[in-house]
């Protein structure tokens, strides 16, 4: 039985229907596989009472060649299937880029970014070293009229270890997305330390599951019920907005 959004534990789960990051289009990344397991964890969420998913299939050039085609393709069938399941969940596709050279020529040549809200594009890089054109990025997303999403900075080694490089990227205006299993140590305690120092700096725009499959899915409740997703400022949250 799907745990309900106000179950009764010490804690509730923070109040947040819309989820930004996730990896729900079956067979396209290194998320869901089949359409059966998307419909799977899809329910699941819909039962920790979110309403709309805007999912993020990845777009790395080495690895998973995905373009707004194949996406939307893929989405389309997801929306026939959640229709048939009379599943009471909105769904959305962006993207989430990896920062390499494909992805500053795709920005460069002006080619069509995958986006979700106002012009939001959620963008991933290394997790151990800083790529060397990372603030070259940010400033032509900006320039172009997009606003660039740092998803999960509390999980990157180099950001961990370099704190200048993260002062200049808060004092920047820079908007960072959260995995929420980060505030219960789900991928190590250092990112979930990260995690609490950028809570208690309010550096948080967006929060999200991150979800691949259904393992991650169902450490979900325990994630948003937590002591540091409490800590949150979840009224400056800008999943709100979308």
């Amino acid at each position: 039985m799907l745990t309900s959004w106000f179950s009764r534990t010490k804690k509730p789960m923070i109040q947040l229907y819309t989820d930004v990051h996730s990896h729900l289009l079956p067979g396209i990344d290194d998320g869901v596989k089949t359409m059966e397991e998307s419909i799977e964890v899809i329910k699941y969420l819909s039962g920790l009472g979110f309403k709309k998913l805007i999912t993020t299939p990845h777009i790395m050039s080495d690895y998973y060649k995905n373009t707004p085609e194949i996406i939307r393709g893929k989405l389309n069938e997801v929306k026939e299937a959640i229709s048939a399941e009379n599943i009471p969940v909105e769904i959305e596709a962006a993207a989430e880029y990896y920062l390499d050279e494909y992805f500053y020529k795709l920005i460069c040549d002006g080619k069509e970014l995958l986006t979700f809200g106002d012009n939001y594009v959620l963008f991933e890089t290394s997790f151990t070293v800083e790529p060397v054109i990372l603030k070259e990025v940010i400033f032509r997303l900006n320039s172009a009229g997009y606003n660039p999403v740092y998803a999960h900075p509390e999980r990157y080694i180099y950001l961990q270890e370099n704190k200048d490089l993260l002062n200049e990227l808060i004092d920047q205006g820079l908007l960072f997305q959260l995995n929420a299993l980060s505030t219960i140590g789900y991928y190590s305690k250092g990112v979930k330390k990260m995690a609490e120092t950028m809570i208690e700096r309010n550096a948080i725009s967006f929060i999200g599951s991150d979800t691949h499959n259904m393992q991650q899915a169902s450490f979900l409740h325990e994630a948003y019920s937590s002591k540091l997703a409490h800590k949150l400022d979840v009224s400056s949250l800008l999943n709100h907005t979308l």
